[in-house]
């Protein structure tokens, strides 16, 4: 049976048209095309320094970013017309690569302010205890977790633990995960894994990862490679698994492109972080 058009635009949930943004007056993004459709789990990987992170701080809306050109939809919205606030009441979410502490701010007080952001009455107490209680539980996080300051103090693998966290109470449509398992051991990927796999149903993803494993564990539908500031290609968990293979050489042998960077060793997807610790 063939999609037509109609039910085509139907699925796409986020566009990306022709999309340029730099920092501090220097060109990152050169021109991203991508489309996204609703329910899909799109791995995004690419050399260090081609614009992977970038794409994320621009789609949510970072300040430092200066987006020159190009568009991006979300449901048929001008996401650029947005503010961060409207932008994650859309239904957007960022989980950080570098989460920041912030002192003197309760947990507690901080997922009742951005949940109340997108309710009509406000929780209450006993329910935002409930709920947090049960997330931790989920992702093994401490029991005291509502009553610790944002952060602060925090493993790396905490930190990414709670970024989860917060994923699954505020309920996004679309969450992107830039590094969710960097600084995490072999039960702390098992767990943050999971939880992507058991939210799959109702969110759309796009993950970055220089770790083999999690998209593995994952399974994404589409794996897209970006060089250069742009999309280069895409393919299927094939395209990871070369890469993890190969590197990118291929990439610029195959399609001739011209890989820029500074560091000339040769870049590889490590299999999984506790391989690389071990190997130090």
């Amino acid at each position: 049976m063939h999609t037509t058009e109609r039910e085509f635009v139907k699925m796409v949930l986020i566009e990306i048209k022709d999309l340029h943004a730099s920092v501090n007056d220097i060109e990152i993004l050169r021109g991203v095309n991508l489309k996204i459709n609703r329910g899909e789990v799109v791995a995004l990987l690419g050399p260090n320094g081609h614009g992977k992170s970038t794409l994320l701080q621009v789609i949510m809306g970072h300040p430092n970013y200066k987006v020159t050109k190009g568009e991006i939809l979300y449901k048929g919205q001008d996401v650029l017309a947005m503010s961060v606030n409207e932008r994650a009441r859309a239904g957007l979410f960022l989980a950080m690569q570098n989460p920041s502490e912030v002192p003197g701010v309760q947990i507690s007080d901080f997922l009742r302010a951005a949940i109340n952001t997108k309710r009509e009455k406000p929780i209450k107490p006993i329910e935002l205890f409930r709920v947090i209680d049960k997330a931790s539980k989920e992702m093994q996080m401490p029991h005291d977790l509502a009553s610790r300051n944002l952060n602060e103090g925090f493993s790396g693998g905490e930190k990414k633990r709670h970024e989860i966290l917060q994923m699954k109470l505020l309920k996004p449509e679309f969450a992107m995960l830039d590094e969710i398992d960097s600084g995490l051991d072999v039960d702390g990927i098992r767990i943050v894994s999971q939880q992507i796999n058991e939210e799959k149903k109702d969110k759309t993803f796009l993950v970055i990862s220089h770790y083999a494993r999690l998209y593995e564990l994952i399974n994404p539908t589409r794996a897209i490679v970006m060089i250069n500031g742009r999309v280069a290609i895409e393919g299927g968990m094939d395209v990871i698994k070369r890469i993890d293979q190969e590197g990118y050489e291929w990439i610029q042998v195959e399609h001739n492109i011209n890989i820029e960077r500074e560091d000339k060793r040769p870049i590889v997807l490590e299999i999984c972080a506790v391989n690389e610790r071990s190997k130090q």
